[in-house]
């Protein structure tokens, strides 16, 4: 799975090797088995009270309802599906703050968030006149911890931060962040959506009040995710962001997808047997991959902390090569320059930004994902490719600005 075939110039068949999984990963054939008959026999609307089509779809979707739960160790009642990870961020961020207006009217994020997150942030800044906060990362991507804890104040409703960065990998110090909320009486938001399933979250460990989850980063559907809302104390209140029929608890009206559901659910099922045993194959593909580029690729670097990252994410800035120019000499690589949410972005990645790279080096990098279905063969095969591609390219540039050339 993640190898088809790509033509190259001269009628050159290559393998083409997925390795952008922090877009997306495949979905794995256990959960496609999964939600299949939910998309055939098991028709019904789960919001049907009266007859049996409807209580067989209402009770698929609270199983996986308590499948997504158990993953965070949290009550199945705290779990509301949505579209995805954006809409959960959405609501969260913007259902908390206009919860709160009045009270308390100041929100504090990240640099280096995903764009829904400090795109939902500006939005309450310019709609409700919240005062907005956005904290710095340093040069490994992480945030200090210290300068977090001098920024809440008594007006402070809601702390935004992420489990994993979608674009360099790097993970957060959630413990931490979260105690610093809970002491100070403010509500901890995280969008984890590439975090779920790959690192273990406890909400009630790492205090957090509201979760942010996708299924289409754990091997799951696209359409589908959830937002954790804590119920104990502190309670969280949120302003539903849709009005419709009132299912979800009040907060997210619209009928639910049954077959998504249960996709979502067999996915964070998978995970939870197999996140201990992922996680160590995907650090020896890391070690194994990033250890041949850092010895063949002169000038290489690593983008995020080299120790606290998710291993399936890797994120360099190789000097001297335009990524764009890469990327065209290596059709049979899938590979990416960021986030796919900004791929039509024209400027630079504003994670890379954030951590402190200037334009040229934001330029020349490139986002290496692999998981699950990623072999070692494909790794070997797509370093090979990059060793030998960067090197040619280099030569090319030397030698077209050259006196002679």
């Amino acid at each position: 799975m993640g190898r088809v075939r790509a033509t190259g110039g001269k009628g050159t068949v290559h393998p083409l090797v997925y390795l952008d999984y922090q877009a997306t990963t495949p979905v794995d054939p256990r959960v496609v088995d999964a939600m299949l008959p939910w998309l055939s026999e098991h028709f019904g609307n789960p919001h049907s009270v009266d007859h049996r089509f409807g209580w067989i779809a209402h009770e698929a979707v609270e199983e996986a309802r308590r499948q997504v739960a158990s993953l965070i160790h949290a009550d199945p009642r705290a779990v509301i599906f949505t579209s995805g990870a954006t809409e959960s961020n959405n609501l969260a961020i913007k259902g908390a703050m206009m919860a709160m207006e009045g009270a308390r009217d100041h929100l504090i994020t990240v640099a280096s968030e995903h764009k829904c997150v400090l795109e939902s942030a500006r939005w309450t800044a310019a709609r409700l006149g919240a005062r907005l906060t956005i904290l710095p990362v340093d040069t490994k991507g992480l945030i200090d911890l210290d300068q977090l804890a001098e920024a809440i104040t008594e007006r402070t409703a809601l702390v935004s931060i992420m489990a994993v960065n979608n674009e360099i990998g790097v993970i957060q110090p959630l413990a931490e962040i979260g105690e610093i909320c809970r002491q100070r009486g403010v509500w901890f938001h995280c969008d984890a959506a590439q975090g779920f399933g790959k690192i273990p979250l406890d909400i009630d460990e790492m205090k957090i009040d509201l979760m942010s989850i996708s299924g289409h980063k754990i091997y799951g559907p696209k359409g589908i995710g959830a937002l954790y809302v804590r119920r104990a104390r502190p309670r969280v209140r949120l302003e539903p962001q849709m009005s419709g029929g009132g299912q979800e608890q009040g907060l997210r009206s619209g009928t639910l997808a049954p077959h998504q559901c249960v996709g979502l659910g067999r996915a964070a099922e998978i995970a939870a047997g197999e996140m201990d045993a992922e996680a160590k194959r995907t650090q020896r593909l890391f070690d194994r991959f990033w250890g041949r580029l850092s010895a063949e690729v002169e000038g290489i670097r690593l983008n995020g902390d080299r120790e606290r990252r998710w291993p399936g994410n890797v994120n360099v800035t190789i000097p001297g090569v335009p990524v764009e120019h890469l990327i065209a000499a290596l059709p049979d690589l899938a590979f990416s320059t960021g986030s796919a949410c900004s791929s039509g972005s024209t400027g630079p990645s504003h994670v890379l930004l954030a951590l402190g790279l200037d334009d040229e080096a934001a330029h020349a990098s490139l986002r290496i994902g692999f998981g699950r279905f990623t072999g070692e063969a494909e790794l070997d095969y797509a370093a090979e490719r990059i060793v030998e591609t960067v090197k040619r390219l280099r030569a090319e540039r030397i030698s077209a600005s050259s006196p002679s050339g």
